[in-house]
């Protein structure tokens, strides 16, 4: 079956082989992680709340209760975290807007074969359907990378909805596209030829997606647009959302701890900032995903290669480098240094992050989906530059082929099974503080899509344009 063109998906066609890695089929959850997901958000608001005496009970309640609006599928990359007085935390290192993770989750029964994949359409997605002036129109599933989920996805909502479902690529750049929009409405062609109206859609386009998809569109999306723009796909705007929540959570205890991040930097300012921040730090391009234009900056000659590269967009981002001990930025919390894996047999401890899925029904956020992911090489206790930093820090599976198709390395995911859960030196209470602190990142941005639409559905462009003030990245949006 070639997945580069428009596919469909009836009742009756989801296939546990077909969706989840080979590994997860025979995997069992850990018991620690299937209680962690059956504990309810009452449980976990007492539990976070009882641990964080400073923390108001009354905006933990009203942080897991209270719906999104534009953003209602998302997920957070955390970091385990220590600083140099044993503190531990959760940070969040970034969100994303149509997240991975299905894929690579142990289901919680065994008899619920589509697990993950129809608990989110079916209390984030469906109720989309609902909406009054919907246009007239079939169900689709758009994507560029992925296919082994958003295969799943159709297959299940075909399930649910008892309708065929579109299966449809939307590639960045695609000479042949089978999907545009006609005043605001999406529209797939068929394998015919024949171009069919959309009602409601299923979004993983992750590549630039604001360059072929609107802000905004009368379709029904999951998600729009617009969260990718606010935060979920822009580095640049989620560090300000975060910043401008965090502001309004500051009388009640909360806030979205990240690492220090200093944005709208042109390139010729990053050394300044790199050596502000103790000579290492991360340079992100805001605009990129996948672990693609993530560069970590731990000695000059890894400097010096950011600066010589040619890059699409004009500004970056700066983030305080979060290595070992010894190598970390030294930022506004002092140093953070990675917690990372419980030595194996050669006592090598590997960074790893945390990959949090949430969905946000009309009752509230509940977990989806938990994943990690470890970087290639051991963590070194000295960075002596004879190996790349990021082979030590990177933990993105993703990987971009010459032909800009994608492939992925699995080998270094981590399961919440039995066996490499434990390896990760998580318990409880770092699953509910990740949690939380992946709540709190989604609605940020969320805050920030709510800016960024008038009350009648409209994209302010020009608030858009001063809030990112980059040019390059402004004349793409669609």
């Amino acid at each position: 079956m070639n997945l580069r063109s428009s596919q469909t998906r009836a009742p009756g066609d989801f296939s546990t082989e077909a969706h989840y890695y080979p590994k997860v089929l025979n995997a069992h959850i850990h018991p620690l992680v299937r209680f962690f997901l059956g504990l309810g958000n009452a449980r976990v608001i007492e539990r976070y709340c009882h641990l964080h005496p400073e923390v108001a009970p009354a905006a933990v309640a009203k942080a897991l209760t209270t719906p999104t609006e534009h953003f209602r599928w998302g997920g957070c990359d955390l970091f385990h975290v220590t600083n140099e007085k044993g503190v531990r935390r959760m940070v969040v290192v970034e969100t994303n807007s149509c997240p991975s993770g299905q894929k690579s989750m142990p289901r919680i029964n065994e008899e619920e074969e589509q697990a993950g994949y129809r608990m989110l359409l079916e209390r984030c997605f469906l109720p989309l359907l609902k909406r009054r002036r919907l246009p007239a129109g079939d169900l689709a599933v758009i994507w560029d990378k992925n296919p082994m989920e958003t295969t799943g996805y159709a297959a299940a909502l075909a399930d649910l909805t008892g309708e065929t479902v579109h299966h449809v690529p939307f590639f960045d750049q695609d000479p042949d596209p089978k999907a545009r929009f006609v005043d605001g409405v999406l529209e797939v062609r068929t394998a015919a030829g024949e171009w069919r109206p959309v009602r409601a859609a299923f979004r993983y386009v992750t590549q630039r997606p604001w360059n072929r998809i609107p802000p905004v569109t009368r379709t029904a999306m999951l998600n729009p647009v617009v969260a990718c723009l606010a935060g979920g796909r822009n580095k640049m705007l989620a560090a300000k959302a975060y910043d401008l929540f965090n502001a309004e959570l500051a009388p009640t205890g909360l806030r979205v701890r990240t690492p220090e991040t200093i944005w709208d930097v042109d390139k010729q300012e990053v050394p300044l900032w790199v050596q502000r921040m103790g000579g290492v730090a991360v340079v992100k391009d805001p605009y990129s995903n996948a672990g693609q234009g993530v560069y970590t900056i731990a000695n000059p000659a890894e400097l010096d290669a950011f600066m010589a590269v040619t890059h699409r967009y004009g500004r970056f981002i700066v983030q305080a480098l979060v290595g070992n001990s010894g190598w970390s930025s030294a930022g506004r919390d002092g140093r953070l240094f990675h917690v990372g894996t419980v030595p194996d047999r050669q006592n090598r401890i590997h960074v790893s992050d945390v990959r949090f899925m949430v969905g946000a029904a009309p009752e509230g956020f509940f977990p989806v989906a938990i994943y990690a992911r470890r970087a290639r090489q051991a963590l070194e206790r000295d960075f002596d530059g004879s190996s790349s930093s990021w082979d030590q820090l990177g933990t993105n599976l993703s990987v971009k082929n010459p032909d800009g198709t994608w492939s992925s390395e699995p080998e270094r995911l981590m399961l919440m099974d039995a066996r490499d859960f434990n390896r990760l030196g998580l318990g409880l209470d770092e699953l509910i503080e990740g949690y939380v602190q992946t709540v709190l990142a989604v609605t940020a941005v969320d805050r920030m899509c709510t800016n960024l639409v008038t009350t009648k559905g409209i994209f302010r462009r020009k608030l858009f344009e001063s809030l990112t003030p980059d040019p390059a990245l402004t004349a793409e949006v669609c």
